[in-house]
């Protein structure tokens, strides 16, 4: 079996750069910037904090990114502000003269970590006993480029959050069942807005790896892996009703990484991207309860003063892997290159490149 992607760290931050003032640190970015000019380019994903945001060339989701990465051919540098899978996924859209960096090679995610290839490889091997060649897998993107490999060539395909209905659908039109992972709630929210009823999807647990079903298999038609997003967890039914009770004319929106019970007692759910334009395109003077990443919640409510924004649970906390990337990280990628020193770089083999282009490019070819 391929190893996904192979890196080159550098070792923990240098105590020195811990010890310098913000200012001094956001001077010698801008510094940097300025030397390397075209030949840098930052991407930063919406769940990253303000202060690594102002240096971003392009905010936006996970794929967004890599896509604009892909299209920047001027850029040699990217230093990926986000977490590791997606840096990996910006590394097998650009060039090979293109160099990728993730600042702080503990950025990971815990939802990606809930899926590694070798589970992976035996759950199909136990599902193709169970359910024969009718099987097709599709992939969050929010996953290792060895699992986007899995489904290229598998016959499957990634999807993203705001296009996982149409890929569903597409998924139906090739098999008879469906395999999705390593989010169930995004699967089970799809699935179940799509008219397949919550009796036909089963969970596939990698831990014991054993499908978690009551009822005939036969009736299966959606095998969920057992994964979640840690923060979207965090929003329960409870919360909503406390919104609801203290603020009755508040909308409700949601993320789909969110679980089903909170999605079925929302107004409104969607990707990021969604939640950003609808927040945006909404009247002064709405009133809205945000059920997704607080940084993100946040940077909505500062840019929108003439509304009433909460997040849906004022008490939740970042997304701690993201925040990983702070501005001594930062710092510390660029100077690297500044120096002409080589770490914090991702690469993926080009095997694994290969296949998982081909789950990439079949979304992208339908979506």
């Amino acid at each position: 079996m391929t190893i996904a992607s192979f890196i080159q760290p550098q070792g923990m931050l240098p105590d020195h750069y811990r010890n310098l003032e913000r200012t001094e640190i956001e001077n010698r970015i801008r510094e940097i910037k300025g030397k390397l000019g075209d030949k840098l380019f930052i991407p930063c994903h919406h769940y990253q904090k303000d202060e690594v945001v102002q240096f971003a060339d392009s905010i936006g989701d996970s794929l967004q990114l890599a896509q604009v990465a892909a299209a920047n051919k001027k850029a040699e540098h990217i230093v990926f502000c986000g977490v590791h899978f997606m840096a990996e996924t910006a590394d097998m859209l650009t060039t090979d003269d293109q160099i990728v960096y993730l600042p702080d090679m503990r950025a990971g995610c815990s939802m990606a970590d809930m899926a590694d290839i070798y589970q992976t490889e035996e759950a199909w091997v136990e599902l193709q006993k169970l359910f024969g060649d009718t099987l097709i897998p599709l992939t969050y993107v929010n996953s290792t480029a060895a699992i986007k490999a899995f489904t290229g060539r598998n016959g499957g395909a990634c999807v993203t959050s705001s296009n996982a209905k149409k890929m569903v659908k597409w998924a139906f039109t090739q098999k008879e069942r469906l395999f999705f992972l390593p989010d169930q709630h995004l699967g089970r929210n799809t699935a179940y807005e799509l008219g397949i009823p919550l009796e036909q999807m089963a969970i596939w647990n990698p831990i014991i790896g054993k499908l978690e079903y009551e009822g005939n298999v036969e009736d299966i038609k959606v095998v969920l892996w057992k994964g979640h997003c840690s923060v979207h967890e965090g929003f329960t039914t409870t919360n909503v009703k406390e919104v609801r009770e203290k603020y009755p004319n508040m909308t409700i929106i949601v993320h789909p990484e969110c679980s089903r019970e909170v999605v079925e007692v929302s107004d409104m759910n969607g990707s990021t991207k969604f939640i950003v334009d609808t927040i945006n395109a909404a009247p002064s003077g709405s009133a809205w309860a945000i059920g997704t990443e607080m940084n993100l919640v946040k940077r909505i409510i500062a840019e929108h003063p003439d509304k009433h924004i909460i997040s849906l649970n004022e008490n939740m906390c970042p997304c701690l892997t993201m925040n990983r990337i702070d501005l001594p990280h930062l710092l510390w990628a660029l100077e690297l290159i500044e120096n002409g020193d080589e770490g914090n770089i991702i690469k993926v083999t080009p095997e694994v490149t290969e296949e998982a282009i081909l789950s990439l490019n079949r979304m992208l070819s339908l979506a």
